[in-house]
Parts: C-alpha cells; structure tokens; sequence
C-alpha cells in the first residue's frame, strides 16, 4: 500500500509560523468542506468507514493522533505529530482515527460537501466495494 503525506512548507521568522495551502498546488484537489476534531476522549477511535468518492487531507494542526488505512488488503498505520504534514487519503481507503494526545485538534480537507450516500460504514461492504472497483479494471 501506498501511504501519500504532503510536507508543507512553513514560512516564518521570530514572530512565529505560518502554513498557507492551495489547491491543485500543495495538495491534489480543490477543497470544498474544512472540519476538525477535538476534545477526542482518551481511548475513543474515529472514522471507521471509507468513501465512494471523497478525497481528504488529515492535519493534525495541533497535538497528535495516529491513522489505521486500509485498502482492503494491506494496512498502515501513520502518525500526525506535526502542523507541517498532511496525509492525503484517497476515496477508497478505511480509516480509522486513534490515539489522540489530549490537546490533539485534527483538521480535514475534503474535496467534496458531505453527503451521507458517499460513505461505506461497513467494513464488509466496504471489501465489497474495492473488489468491484478492481474487477472494473
């Protein structure tokens, strides 16, 4: 599996550290939702799913927390510690969200609005989903 992360390049001087992303420029898509999550309680995993469509940037801007991806064959898992790395997560991925530090805030960039339709919740459904899509190749 392969396992996209985006290093992006702070600009800064004794005022402190600024990061500004463009679409198309430091990451593969045009951004049309923003969301974050924070104040995860200790032992709490999130996602569990996958997307039909949806393709997302995950930032931890702040704190840390680890990523489980699997494409349905192969797992990783990938840890944010850093405002600078995104890890980019294409549509036919499951993730899972986990070990978040206690000041972790976890920002997304998803390239579509949120539609329900779009998500696989169903770890079965969801192999059935990358079968069909590689059978199409």
């Amino acid at each position: 599996m392969e396992v996209k992360t985006y290093t992006f390049t702070p600009h800064g001087d004794d005022r402190g550290q600024l990061i500004a992303l463009e679409e198309y420029k430091d990451f593969p898509f045009s951004v049309k939702r923003v969301y974050y999550i924070y104040d995860t309680l200790a032992g709490v995993v999130r996602g569990h799913h996958a997307h039909k469509c949806l393709k997302q940037i995950l930032i931890c801007v702040h704190g840390s927390c680890k990523i489980h991806l699997d494409d349905g064959h192969d797992t990783a898992e990938v840890l944010l510690d850093t405002p600078n790395k995104g890890l980019f997560i294409a549509n036919d991925m499951w993730r899972e969200m986990y070990d978040f530090s206690p000041d972790a805030v976890l920002m997304v960039l998803a390239s579509e609005l949120y539609d329900e339709s779009d998500y696989i919740r169903d770890y079965d459904e969801f192999k059935k989903f990358v079968a069909s899509k590689e059978s199409e190749k």
